[in-house]
């Protein structure tokens, strides 16, 4: 089954021409089935490219998806056409008594700022008390993991000397996890931070579970099961080109920044980079949406209860 998008959605033309199921809203309401709703919180400044890279994900799963794009209330972009956020983006306010089956909440490049100094954090931890009683499973994605896991648990992020960059190998910890249905032994998952989580303070806490973690740049996926939620530190949406695109804007406006490790054959950036994660992506944002079918409420509004 394919995902829900708008027709005049930007996405909805990338993915058809990438072979993934797209329906127009109107094509979707003759269809007879529930499709699950999800959220995409997207806090990212790019948010046409940020768009892409989920739809892409999630609509890969055999099940007809319904995708919302929702914006903080209050704050403003400077990074994407107002048309295109008045066209197709919700402000919190308006969806906050809506349920949802599952909700993504991006990363933003604000890590070296602490999160109550966030312009929109009191408005932010609403969406996270709010995910307790409207939304069956939220996936909190890079800072919004991180944010996430600070909020519910008081595990506190960490600036690294130098930025955690490139594509690392990363041990699965638990296999038998129904989120890791078909991972192998480990995988290569895209980093791109200033900040970490260090497993020391997440191991102190009985209700959180790491599922993938590096020797190199820490845990990556955490599981918070008494909230619903996942939390992944870096960026298995990423697509091949993203990595390179943040390093030759770097390079350009003289910012100091280091090759991204593994990510170009012989590290060399004048080589065209090399995608090593798509399958596990898809593997985990699948089995995700599979986790969400098999243990919503049928009845929308029983979710949360």
């Amino acid at each position: 089954m394919p995902i829900k998008l708008p027709a005049d959605l930007p996405a909805f033309d990338v993915l058809s021409n990438e072979g993934v199921m797209v329906v127009s809203e109107d094509q979707a309401a003759r269809q007879d089935i529930r499709p699950l709703r999800i959220g995409l919180l997207n806090l990212m400044p790019k948010k046409i490219q940020t768009e892409n890279q989920f739809a892409r994900l999630i609509g890969a799963t055999p099940l007809q998806i319904e995708f919302s794009l929702i914006r903080m209330s209050e704050h403003q972009t400077r990074n994407t056409a107002a048309q295109h956020m008045e066209s197709f983006y919700h402000p919190f306010s308006e969806v906050k008594h809506e349920k949802f089956d599952g909700l993504i909440i991006t990363g933003a490049p604000i890590e070296h700022l602490d999160f109550k100094d966030v312009t929109y954090w009191d408005e932010l931890c609403e969406v996270f008390e709010w995910t307790q009683t409207h939304v069956h499973s939220t996936f909190g994605v890079c800072w919004g993991g991180m944010a996430m896991i600070n909020y519910f648990h008081g595990v506190d992020k960490h600036i690294l000397d130098t930025k955690s960059f490139g594509c690392f190998r990363h041990q699965n910890l638990a296999a038998s996890s129904p989120f890791l249905r078909g991972f192998s032994d480990d995988c290569v998952i895209p980093v791109s931070r200033w900040t970490e989580m260090q497993q020391g303070e997440i191991g102190q806490h009985d209700g959180l579970k790491t599922l993938l973690s590096s020797d190199i740049s820490g845990p990556a996926l955490v599981e918070d099961a008494a909230h619903r939620a996942l939390y992944i530190f870096n960026h298995f949406e990423y697509d091949t080109g993203t990595l390179k695109q943040e390093y030759d804007r770097d390079v350009a406006e003289g910012t100091p920044i280091n090759i991204p490790m593994n990510y170009y054959p012989n590290d060399d950036p004048n080589q065209p980079p090399q995608n090593r994660w798509r399958s596990h992506a898809h593997l985990l944002y699948g089995n995700w949406i599979n986790e969400i079918y098999q243990s919503t409420p049928f009845i929308s509004d029983e979710i949360g209860g």
